[in-house]
Order: C-alpha cells, then structure tokens, then sequence
C-alpha cells in the first residue's frame, strides 16, 4: 500500500510544527508549507527519515499561483490524502480603532487563502474519488470575541463555506473536520495584527496558560482520523461555545469582561 501524503500549512510553528511530527512518526509522508523556507528548514531537520517530508513554501496572501503550487504538491509523493489548513493570522484591536486594509488582510490571508488553496486541490480529491480537508478554525468561529472581530468574522466564514462544500462532496467520498481550538501555547497572540497592521509582539496570559501544541496536534489527528465533522480543542474556554448556544444572554455578560488580552 501507499503510504498515505498530508499536506499542512502553517507549518513553520506552533500547532502546525507539532501536526508535522505527529504524523510524520505516524508513518505518513508529509508536506509542509509556510512563507518563511528556513523556518520550514528546521522543522524537517528535526524529523528523522527527512526524506519523507517535502518543503512547499507558500504565501496564502496570494493565490495566484496557487495552481501551480498544487501541482507540485501532487507531484511530490504521487498523491495528496489529507490537507489541513493551518495557515493563517490573528487580531488584537478593537474594531472602532482597526484600519479597514488590516481587517481585509486577515479576510485575504484566514479565509480567501485557505477557500483558494482548498478549491485548487479540489479536482485532485475528485478525480481519486477520496480526500480529506481539516480546517483549523477557532473557538471564536462559533463566537465572538472583543479585539478579535475581523478574526472571528474569517472563522465563521470559514465555517459557512465547508459546511457547504462538504455537502457538496459527500457523494465524491471526500470528508470535510472543522477544528476549533480554544487557548494553545503558540506564538499566535506574538504575531497578531494590532489595529495599524503591525504585530502585537506579546504573549496573552491565556495563551501562554493554554494547552500545549502537541496535545492539540494529538486531538486533531485524533478527530482527523475518525472523520468528525467539526471538534472543540481547549479547556474551560471550550465550554463558551455550549453556553452561548443555550443561555446566549448569559455568554454576552460574560464575554463582555472576559480578559481576552
């Protein structure tokens, strides 16, 4: 048998670092991307049998070569079985004070990047007549959150388009797992996007309390392997998303002095 290919963006760190090692000691043959190569250099160095990794840089920003970029990837080991976009940037600004070309960066990069690659991939999924995508969204795709609107506003979007695409697919034997992570300790609060574009450059108390990359790596390929349709990844912050469901009214008073920064 093939071994079984995985392609991860966002790769370079964080909980993408920790899903290339997961599934690498897995025994499946991974793919990695981000923007930064020499990032994507280490991770692979830190893996034994490297050969089984191949370094894809990629830019979500833009996907004008997105088809291209594809191709190589399918090239690389014959197949791609599972893509999991990870990729992506966070928010901390409030939406009065954040400049309207920082909120359609993170729209550009969290959501239009990650619909280009998947449709790019799409027709390779369907021509095998087998495929996977995991989508790593966020607690805030299932609500909101102060100094994260146009952050949570890519999550929900992400969640409204492969809601719909895995109705579509289903008959083509391709599975779609929103994963929803709740506080993991990466650098992502670091590199978020403040309200005039530039990084946040600190670490968020919750975040830095949060659970580790590679128990969240774990629980996502957990899920991934099982073919759920969406799971919840945290702590106590994983409940929010049952509480704003029943008691709505309570989440809002809640949220409202959450210390989310």
């Amino acid at each position: 048998m093939k071994a079984s290919v995985v392609w991860i963006t966002g790769a370079s760190s964080g909980i993408g670092e920790a899903l290339v090692r997961a599934y690498h000691e897995g025994g499946w043959k991974v793919i990695i991307s981000s923007r930064k190569r020499e990032a994507l250099e280490k991770v692979k160095a830190t893996c034994q049998n490297s050969e089984t990794i191949y370094i894809l840089p990629l830019d979500l920003a833009d996907s004008s070569l997105f088809s291209e970029i594809v191709a190589e990837a399918v090239k690389a080991f014959g197949h791609i079985d599972l893509l999991i976009n990870n990729g992506g940037i966070s928010q901390r600004s409030l939406a009065l004070e954040t400049r309207l070309e920082v909120d359609r960066r993170i729209m550009e990069i969290d959501f239009f990047g990650t619909i280009a690659l998947s449709k790019a991939i799409l027709p390779h999924f369907v021509a095998r007549k087998s495929g996977h995508f995991g989508v790593v969204s966020s607690l805030v795709g299932k609500f909101g959150s102060p100094y994260r609107s146009s952050y949570a506003a890519a999550k929900h979007a992400l969640h409204g388009f492969f809601d719909s695409l895995r109705a579509e697919i289903y008959k083509e034997n391709i599975g779609v797992t929103m994963i929803c992570p709740g506080f993991i300790r990466t650098n992502v609060s670091i590199n978020a996007l403040t309200a005039d574009g530039t990084p946040l450059n600190e670490m968020d108390d919750a975040q830095d309390k949060g659970m580790s990359p590679e128990d969240c790596a774990q629980a996502i390929k957990k899920a991934l392997d099982r073919k759920k349709e969406e799971v919840l990844i945290g702590g106590k912050e994983v409940l929010a998303v049952y509480l704003k469901r029943f008691f709505p009214k309570v989440f809002s008073k809640l949220i409202r002095k959450a210390k989310v920064r």
